[in-house]
């Protein structure tokens, strides 16, 4: 890095860290609810790879409160995934609040950004065996 670039970060790649209190369950949901197995992994940390992204689940006494989405995944057919996910076990989340609710799991979302190009999104939200929120996200067109 240039002493005096002034964009230090634009560069760098984003790592997800979710924590897991017990991280052979852990592994086991991800395994056998996602679909995902890790293509590392480290004393105390499990290396995953999801198309450009990497995450690391890693064992902690601590905990994520589950508020808010800690990570998400972007996929091309939302309804194809969520059902997929569902049948593997996975629940999702249901929401109702005014002018934000989910039907079936899903919820429209007006509006997106620019740069992707999309009028809306389509999301799902669900908790990993952890407490970890993910979500799951489809751009609208």
């Amino acid at each position: 890095m240039n002493a005096h670039d002034d964009k230090p970060l634009a560069g760098a790649r984003v790592a997800t860290r979710l924590p897991a209190q017990d991280l052979d369950r852990a592994r086991r949901f991800y395994s056998e609810r996602l679909g995902l197995e890790p293509v590392d992994e480290r004393p105390g940390g499990l290396l995953y790879r999801s198309g450009g992204g990497e995450f690391v689940l890693f064992a902690s006494s601590g905990a994520s409160p589950g508020t808010f989405t800690q990570m998400a995944f972007e996929v091309d057919d939302l309804d194809g995934v969520v059902a997929e996910l569902k049948r593997r076990g996975v629940v999702f989340e249901e929401v109702d609040l005014p002018g934000f609710h989910t039907v079936n799991g899903i919820a429209e979302i007006d509006g997106n950004y620019p740069t992707k190009g999309a009028r809306g999104e389509r999301g799902a939200w669900f908790r990993d065996s952890e407490g970890n929120l993910l979500g799951l996200g489809e751009p609208v067109t």
